[in-house]
């Protein structure tokens, strides 16, 4: 995804581009770090920032927003409980698979890595927007939580870098990079947007987690049919190689849980816009 494929509803408010004037410069020094230090990569630096970071946030982040409702402190421990040790079992799971190289390809004829992306999504997606409980904690915590965690998305330009050095082929790094940079460079300006609380901040958030919901939507199918794999139909030079510990990490875990926080903060946002529109 390009910039010129950024509606202008996405660009923040005269009040966020602040936050832009860090994500950027951040961005622009992460990609040049990874360029000029590859062994980051390999290393699987980028990889375990990132999902840590998203796993924290999110173990924080639901523990406050249980503590802004209305439930009492037993419930409010069960409550986190219930969602958190699913949520670990599968961190945990993913963890335990990916050290022991189960998602390489050719260790089995299954398609286990697309599984393992697409499978969390099938099944949380519609638990996520059905439980009551749930949408009573996002009632609660802050709208602008759910969107300022995904900043963690512009760790993505090291797809771009992985491009400029020649170690990642142009048709998948291109578009998955420059569309998870830009998710995270324009999350802090939309959080910063609908925190104003106006219908224009609120629309801009729902456009930001539409255009980070495309990005996947993008390179996803992209990453299939040029990964060596079941779905592959295309065979780059150089070829894509994420499906060992510890950056396979990235599509079995950062990659699903990033699009359950857009398909949260979507509900999140229409919930808070139907309850203004009933109190006018």
């Amino acid at each position: 995804m390009t910039t010129e494929a950024v509606p202008a509803v996405i660009v923040p408010s005269r009040a966020a581009w602040p936050g832009l004037l860090w994500t950027i410069p951040f961005t622009v020094l992460w990609g040049w770090l990874i360029y000029r230090q590859p062994m980051l990569v390999e290393g699987g630096f980028p990889a375990m920032a990132a999902r840590l970071m998203s796993y924290g946030l999110i173990a924080l982040g639901l523990w406050l927003g249980l503590e802004n409702t209305d439930l009492t402190p037993r419930q409010r421990r069960t409550t986190w409980l219930v969602l958190m040790v699913p949520f670990t079992l599968w961190a945990t799971a993913a963890w335990t698979a990916a050290i022991n190289g189960v998602f390489r390809a050719g260790t089995t004829r299954l398609p286990l890595l697309p599984a393992a992306m697409l499978l969390p999504v099938i099944i949380g997606t519609p638990l996520l927007l059905l439980s009551k409980r749930v949408g009573q904690v996002l009632d609660a915590m802050p709208a602008t939580w759910l969107v300022a965690l995904q900043l963690y998305r512009v760790l993505g330009v090291q797809w771009l870098s992985g491009w400029l050095r020649g170690a990642q082929p142009g048709l998948w790094a291109l578009p998955a990079g420059t569309g998870d940079m830009l998710t995270g460079i324009l999350a802090v300006g939309a959080a910063i947007a609908v925190a104003t609380g106006t219908d224009r901040g609120r629309r801009a958030a729902i456009f930001w987690n539409i255009f980070g919901l495309a990005d996947f939507a993008i390179a996803i199918p992209l990453g299939m049919i040029t990964s060596p794999g079941p779905f592959q139909l295309i065979v780059p030079s150089p070829s894509i190689v994420v499906d060992a510990f510890p950056n396979v990490l990235t599509p079995t875990f950062v990659v699903p849980s990033s699009i359950l926080l857009h398909v949260l903060s979507i509900r999140q946002l229409l919930r808070r816009g139907r309850t203004e529109a009933t109190r006018q």
